[in-house]
């Protein structure tokens, strides 16, 4: 079975501000055989993240209309979002940053910038995939 047939039943929703980040998060998913939502702000991620029912959210925390913090809050707290894991993908890099992300639910924390191949292998991690990241 190839990497892209495991990885095809797992949808993620990519949630950033920023078209470039979006574009290449988004073509290393579906290189790697992800089926790949986008949304550009906080709002339109809670939305997204209720109607599409992702495996996994990819969230920066600097985003327009609401910021990545209060989606996590609000994600949690809704009962068909709360058990979604979100990886919080973001330029904030304190320890602080990193401490109440993980406090208000993210599952995995990685700063900007970073490795595609490594935001894959910890995607995996968090969904239990056991499949080679090529490339």
């Amino acid at each position: 079975m190839s990497v892209n047939n495991v990885d095809a039943k797992f949808r993620v929703l990519v949630v950033d501000d920023e078209p470039d980040i979006v574009e290449l998060i988004s073509f290393n998913l579906r290189s790697a055989g992800f089926a790949v939502e986008t949304a550009a702000n906080g709002a339109e991620a809670i939305e997204k993240a209720s109607r599409v029912t992702p495996n996994l959210i990819v969230l920066d925390l600097m985003l327009p209309e609401l910021d990545g913090m209060s989606v996590c809050e609000i994600l949690r707290k809704t009962a068909l979002t709360a058990r979604i894991p979100i990886l919080m993908l973001t330029g904030w890099a304190t320890e602080q940053a990193r401490v109440i992300g993980l406090e208000t639910g993210a599952s995995d924390y990685m700063v900007k910038p970073f490795s595609p191949r490594e935001l894959i292998v910890r995607i995996r991690k968090i969904l239990c995939i056991n499949a080679p990241v090529v490339g």
